[in-house]
């Protein structure tokens, strides 16, 4: 991910104050220094670091912890709410009004990822109960239709546009009245670049006509600094309500658009985190703060997990308590937690495991539960609901099918094996399990 590089850093640091076997003002001293050239190395403005160093060393020198709260404990706390702070302190929702069409329209350079965004956000909000879509108001771009269009699809998000159009108010207010039931109307603009007078002639004029009820400015989050300048140049031309941080997953300076953007005082809504459409998160500060320490953030992983799940119904539930767990039970498995992301990225939000599994191992799990899936599909599905029956003779025909070996396939039947007696000490205990919330293999052991 693009702030890894920062999180790891950051984290490094903090265990030296763990480390430490007194915290006086040298230990304060070193920490700062090591805050300051993580900070700088992601990009992040010279002015904005020396200012938030300043606040941390200050606080820690001169503030008095709470009582029950030793020195070492203190230090920590005020990295945490001073690093939170710099990037925007609260978060801050986009509001949905029960009974009230919501529309939002994106704007932003050229290759931000406006359009693919657009459709993030519809899907996330789709999650969530409520009924989106989509206007494509890009008359500029050729084939800017066909892309959205592709992604609506994909999602089952309505559209509205005409690849031949070349009034783009003409065409978005046909699409507000085209969509007069819909909870929320996601505007996507023509790219625009901070000195194409004409293209931002335009998006004034658009806003002016239309009058959405918020503007959010879509940046690419591999500019680093330079994000500063683009949000400055949007806001003077259009009021920005909120921002979009995109491909937070492929640059070292995610650390410096993020902070830049923060300095503008626009909230930053949401972040990208990958290419697909569910690789979006609403951007919360404490939490976005808790996962470049190590500190985790369980919040946004049970949303992932909630976003994920499989409903089961209650009869099939309690068959599989008790014993009746087949392969395509565990095939769904695989596949909700394929939908939460992937290891690595859950592994950030959990307390402590950000940066103590080396790369290697997340990669050969990733790559291991992969293979498993397409075993189970190359599977009859007889040898699905009965994994009992497979000999030497099946196991042989489905590792060849499935491209893999005999002994990754035994290894997948023993896996099964130990799922499906968990699943009954679970139902002795009483507890029903949550389906797509656990992971199919130790870590430690792959």
């Amino acid at each position: 991910m693009a702030l890894d590089r920062l999180g790891s850093s950051l984290y490094d640091a903090l265990r030296k104050v763990f480390k430490a076997s007194v915290i006086d003002e040298a230990t304060v001293k070193e920490l700062v220094h090591d805050i300051q050239k993580a900070l700088l190395q992601s990009d992040v403005n010279v002015k904005l670091v020396l200012d938030i160093s300043k606040r941390i060393e200050e606080r820690a020198l001169k503030e008095r912890g709470p009582p029950g709260i030793s020195r070492r404990e203190h230090l920590i706390k005020v990295v945490y709410e001073e690093l939170t702070h710099f990037l925007g302190e609260k978060p801050v929702p986009l509001k949905m009004e029960p009974g009230k069409r919501k529309t939002v329209m994106l704007v932003g350079i050229q290759c931000s990822g406006k359009t693919t965004n657009g459709a993030k956000l519809a899907r996330y909000f789709q999650k969530r109960g409520l009924k989106p879509a989509l206007i494509c108001a890009d008359t500029f771009r050729p084939g800017a239709y066909a892309q959205l269009q592709q992604l609506a699809s994909r999602i089952n998000v309505p559209i509205y546009g005409d690849s031949k159009a070349k009034d783009a108010i003409k065409v978005v207010n046909e699409g507000l009245k085209q969509f007069a039931d819909k909870d929320l109307i996601l505007v996507d603009t023509s790219g625009r670049h901070k000195e194409e007078q004409e293209l931002i002639k335009e998006m004034k004029m658009l806003e002016k006509s239309i009058k959405p009820d918020e503007v959010m400015l879509v940046i690419d989050g591999t500019i680093g600094q330079q994000a500063l300048i683009q949000a400055k140049a949007f806001n003077e031309a259009t009021p920005i309500g909120s921002i979009f941080v995109t491909k937070l997953d492929g640059s070292a300076r995610g650390g410096g658009a993020l902070s830049a953007v923060a300095a503008t005082g626009a909230p930053i809504k949401f972040i990208g985190t990958g290419e697909k459409v569910e690789d979006i998160e609403q951007f919360i500060p404490s939490r976005f703060v808790g996962r470049l320490l190590g500190m985790g953030d369980l919040e946004t992983l049970l949303d992932k997990v909630r976003d994920a799940e499989i409903k089961v119904p209650a009869k099939k539930a309690k068959a599989i308590l008790s014993g009746k767990f087949t392969l395509t039970d565990m095939y769904e498995q695989f596949e909700a937690i394929k939908g939460m992301g992937t290891f690595k990225k859950l592994l950030k939000m959990l307390p402590g495991m950000s940066y103590n599994i080396p790369e290697d191992m997340l990669n050969t799990a990733e790559g291991r539960l992969e293979k498993w899936r397409v075993m189970i599909q190359s599977m009859t599905s007889q040898e699905k609901e009965n994994p009992k029956i497979f000999n030497a003779s099946r196991i042989r025909r489905v590792a060849r099918g499935s491209g893999t070996s005999e002994k990754e396939m035994k290894e997948l039947l023993k896996q099964y094996i130990v799922m499906r007696r968990m699943l009954k000490t679970l139902r002795r205990k009483k507890k029903l399990p949550f389906f797509g919330r656990g992971m199919p293999f130790d870590l430690k052991q792959s």
